[in-house]
């Protein structure tokens, strides 16, 4: 028998729909249920052919549990290696290299000193930093976010050079990214799952939260197309199985805003009845999917077409 698990935090809908659906399909061999861990024991196999990772970006146990996993051959979604050494800035940088359009970023150093370092640890650092540059390549408004993490937190509009002095430090060790903002005629959230089925959600990040799903945009078939290459180039260099891309539009064309999102938000009251179905339904495909083709003793994991092609030496773009 091979078991589908699924990790999971405070969030209901999703994991139990998603062991439902699978379970209710009576698929000969194959089975789906919550991830129970009473030990973790090095080298020893967790017992499930695929887990779901809805947590372990907020829990470092869970973390080493999968990558344990992992290494005993479980299809972990995502795969957790890539997912603890990942982080924003490096995907925009990434982006330059694929064709995708990303806003003008930089990264800053965090504000405070990280604990256990002194100035002494910073020698390589200019100080002050080349701010005239910085400014003019990003330009006023902006927006200054966390270079790693994800959903809504440490966000910052900045308005002029003294408004980010001022908001910069308010994030002490955070190592923040400065962005330019891009004034957009429409946004569009998508889900990509198994680096091939998208789906395209128009979306209103200024509605409040509860209503940012609650957007009537209408993309012509041209512009799904090319929103859709978008997402699947992004999750075919990431790697990524589960996966958001938020793009905001501007003059037709589609800027990645946000694409690191490896657990994103599907709770149905989110999201809506609609989207929930669909992620749930391409989740617990894909999920299967995995299960059938996995093989005891390999690595079942999901590796992204940068690591691939930086393993074997080929050009990378």
């Amino acid at each position: 028998m091979k078991k589908i698990g699924i990790l999971f935090g405070k969030e209901r809908s999703f994991p139990e729909a998603f062991i439902e659906t699978i379970n209710n399909k009576h698929i000969d061999g194959i089975t789906a249920e919550h991830v129970r861990i009473d030990k973790v024991m090095q080298g020893e196999s967790s017992g499930y052919a695929v887990i779901i990772d809805r947590i372990s970006q907020d829990i470092p146990f869970y973390r080493g549990y999968l990558k344990n996993a992992a290494l005993c051959g479980t299809a972990v979604i995502n795969n957790p290696f890539w997912w603890s050494a990942d982080e924003k800035f490096f995907n925009n940088c990434l982006a330059t290299k694929i064709d995708v359009p990303v806003p003008k970023t930089v990264i800053l150093p965090s504000k405070v000193l990280p604990a256990d370092t002194s100035d002494q640890s910073f020698s390589n650092l200019a100080y002050p930093l080349d701010w005239e540059s910085i400014f003019n390549y990003i330009g006023f408004p902006a927006y200054m976010k966390p270079f790693a993490g994800g959903g809504w937190k440490n966000v910052y509009k900045v308005n002029d050079p003294q408004d980010l002095f001022n908001k910069h430090a308010e994030t002490g060790e955070l190592v923040m990214m400065l962005q330019e903002e891009i004034f957009f005629d429409e946004y569009y959230r998508c889900y990509c799952i198994g680096g091939k089925y998208v789906h395209i959600m128009p979306y209103e990040p200024r509605n409040p939260h509860h209503l940012r799903y609650v957007a009537d945009f209408k993309p012509d078939k041209k512009r799904l197309e090319l929103m859709t290459d978008i997402v699947l180039r992004i999750n075919k260099y990431l790697g990524y199985d589960f996966n958001t891309v938020e793009l905001a539009l501007r003059d037709g064309i589609p800027y990645a805003i946000d694409f690191c999102n490896p657990a994103p938000d599907a709770e149905i009251t989110s999201v809506g009845k609609e989207n929930f179905d669909w992620v749930v339904n391409a989740a617990t495909t894909f999920a299967i999917e995995k299960a059938q083709s996995y093989e005891e003793g390999k690595d079942n994991l999901t590796w992204g077409e940068y690591v691939k092609r930086s393993a074997d030496g080929k050009k990378l773009f």
